[in-house]
């Protein structure tokens, strides 16, 4: 069933207020900040290392020391926590990625809503 000229207009005008409005929702996933392989690898390390520490703090605790043992966990504790920090901590990409007009855009990359409306548009014109 199609959507009478009320319900398109209301439509239309939520749209361009999501657009205007709500920039940064709606471009959220093509932005210019994404994770980085090294990161992700090197703050697993760093986790890993922090666990061992951990291991080895409550292992040799006994024999070395409270003092010793309880430092050894803290510095364990705060390379696992650097190691979380370090892996989901975004990178900004260099070069290549610029803000792109919605309107603009349109042929082969166009954005998905901009296709559907193509398809909407030929359906209401009765192609």
């Amino acid at each position: 069933m199609p959507l009478s000229e009320q319900e398109q207009r209301l439509l239309d005008e939520m749209e361009r207020h999501l657009l205007q409005n709500d920039a940064d929702v709606v471009t959220a996933p093509s932005g210019d900040r994404s994770l980085s392989y090294r990161n992700l690898i090197y703050g697993a390390l760093l986790l890993l290392a922090g666990i061992g520490g951990l291991v080895a703090a409550v292992a040799l605790g006994s024999q070395l020391g409270s003092v010793f043992s309880i430092a050894v966990g803290v510095i364990a504790f705060l390379a696992m926590l650097a190691g979380v920090m370090l892996a989901f901590t975004p990178v900004r990409r260099t070069g290549g990625a610029t803000p792109r007009d919605d309107r603009s855009s349109r042929g082969t990359d166009s954005s998905f809503m901009d296709r559907m409306n193509d398809r909407w548009d030929r359906r209401q014109e009765g192609r």
